[in-house]
């Protein structure tokens, strides 16, 4: 996941003197009015880049007495960042901008400036009292969901649930005004994750998903008679400290600079920029989960090699829109290569299970997973669970198509919040067979809605579409099938650094995510190469070893 504050406060433009709420902006900036308008935009960097640190801090070592005051904190901090993009002196600053382009200006240039005067608009129509009525919210729901997850107890967060819809539903209600087209309040809640994203398009996508994978499953439970994967280790196997030592070496083998990187634990992973240099990730231990810490910590390194690589270094791009990322689907594309296609792959657990084995001694008693073939499938369980974070790759899809009509029930449809954990369950038992006995194990798992994070859940379906896309055209670069898993095999994990670095990452926000994928793919994206991909994993993981 990558850490949402960072997403709302990059997106903003500053004003040019000091307001109501005693900010200090540069007086008397020389030269174009562009100009000016990169110092501000380079300011207000600056404060947003604030309000990113507290929140690394609070979701990682703020104690939860802390929790009143840091909302007030990152109100405040969300008040001045609302300011500083809607006022009318910076208006006046990106129209003066607008108004300097000539014919001959870089196309860069104007990019940036379309930009910045969507993100104007639509700032300007959202009342200052409600933005700040989200963070105290935000902050507050947090805190609560945190509590109520640890206890199980859905009733105590249900109060904070629905003052976020309500919140939110206000916030669509202002942004509609903004809108070039007609949105639904969901889909104009969406539009900071997934540009242009609609509900149409979704359902275009998410339809062969939810005919093939339940398929799918029923495939794999009739030739497993639904039991755990063979060989898996239990949490003891795993001790906790060599869980750390393996996360750091795969850190390492993947170019992680102590100088500009930093990990620490969470209750959620994620991933956080709070700045040009100064890139962090968090991983949890779970019990009863020997290896979900190791592919948490690639996910999220994923999304940091994502974030290092966005153009920095040209004067259209930091700190202005297009060295942002392009969106949140795209993200979690580049997030799911490296946890899914590299970490999960047949080719890394073959260089990877001697280190695993060496860290439980080495000796014939150190391989609970029976070799190779017992690991690979160790890291590849392909059996339905409850966490989504913890999902195969055959069953997370679903788990995404679950969350994405819940909330439009929530948001759209007058479902009373009291109601999700019945929903919740009836759907999971629907669509993956179980049934969570604890809601702490079900509606409550994830961080998302404690912060009013409507619209984002199907950017991680998205991210599996796009990254299987993105993998076929980077097979095909690099000398056709199979060319993956040999780099993978040969440790040259930076091969494919190389070719995201040169055909992904540098496109920012210049596209949206499906016109990233067309340009770089030449095909509109489509559910056929993850349904593909995936066959061909859940025949290779069925095959005799």
């Amino acid at each position: 996941m990558v850490e949402p504050q960072g997403l709302r406060a990059i997106r903003c433009g500053v004003r040019r003197h000091a307001g109501p709420s005693g900010l200090f902006f540069p007086m008397g900036a020389v030269g174009s009015a562009f100009t000016q308008l990169q110092q501000h935009l380079h300011h207000t960097r600056l404060l947003g880049s604030i309000s990113s640190a507290l929140y690394y801090d609070q979701n990682t070592v703020m104690p939860a007495a802390g929790a009143a005051w840091r909302g007030e904190q990152l109100a405040l901090l969300a008040g001045q960042l609302h300011e500083r993009q809607s006022s009318a002196e910076y208006a006046e600053l990106v129209g003066a901008a607008e108004a300097e382009l000539g014919a001959d200006a870089p196309p860069e240039r104007r990019r940036n400036l379309e930009l910045l005067r969507l993100e104007l608009e639509r700032q300007r129509s959202l009342d200052p009292d409600l933005v700040r009525a989200l963070a105290m919210a935000q902050s507050r729901g947090n805190a609560v969901w945190q509590d109520a997850r640890a206890r199980n107890d859905f009733s105590a967060f249900a109060p904070a649930l629905q003052e976020l819809i309500a919140l939110r539903r206000q916030q669509a209600n202002q942004l509609a005004a903004a809108e070039s087209v007609a949105r639904s309040p969901w889909e104009i809640l969406a539009q900071p994750f997934e540009p242009d994203v609609s509900k149409a398009r979704l359902e275009e996508l998410f339809a062969p998903l939810k005919v093939e994978l339940p398929a799918l499953l029923e495939q794999v439970a009739r030739a497993r008679g639904q039991a755990a994967t063979k060989g898996a280790p239990s949490a003891a196997d795993l001790p906790e400290a060599l869980q750390e030592q393996l996360c750091g070496e795969l850190l390492d083998s993947w170019g992680y600079d102590p100088a500009r990187c930093q990990r620490s634990r969470s209750a959620h992973p994620f991933s956080c920029t709070l700045g040009p240099q100064d890139f962090r990730i968090t991983t949890r231990v779970v019990p009863g989960q020997p290896l979900s810490a190791f592919l948490a910590t690639a996910h999220e390194w994923g999304h940091s090699l994502y974030e290092q690589g966005l153009p920095r270094g040209d004067d259209h791009y930091y700190p202005w829109p297009l060295g942002e990322a392009t969106s949140m689907g795209v993200h979690e594309s580049q997030s799911l290569f490296w946890e899914c296609r590299v970490a999960r792959s047949q080719a890394f657990a073959e260089r990877w299970h001697p280190r695993f084995r060496s860290g439980l001694g080495g000796g014939p008693a150190s391989d609970p997973w029976g070799g190779v073939p017992g690991f690979w499938r160790a890291l590849n369980p392909l059996q339905p669970g409850l966490i989504r974070v913890e999902a195969d790759e055959l069953s997370y899809g679903l788990h995404i198509v679950l969350r994405y009509e819940l909330e439009l029930a929530l948001l759209e449809q007058e479902m009373p919040v009291e109601e999700l954990p019945q929903q919740w369950n009836r759907r999971m038992g629907e669509w993956l067979g179980l049934v969570p006995e604890r809601d702490s194990e079900g509606c409550l798992q994830d961080i998302h809605w404690a912060e009013g994070l409507f619209g984002y859940f199907p950017s991680y379906a998205l991210g599996h579409l796009i990254s299987a896309q993105l993998a076929e055209a980077m097979e095909r670069d690099l000398g056709g099938a199979g060319a993956i898993a040999g780099a993978i095999a040969a440790g040259e994990e930076r091969r494919l650094q190389q070719w995201l670095g040169a055909r992904v990452w540098p496109l920012g926000r210049s596209v949206n995510g499906e016109e990233l994928v067309a340009r770089v793919s030449g095909q509109a994206l489509s559910a056929e190469p993850f349904l593909r991909y995936i066959r061909g994993k859940v025949e290779a993981l069925q095959a005799p070893s």
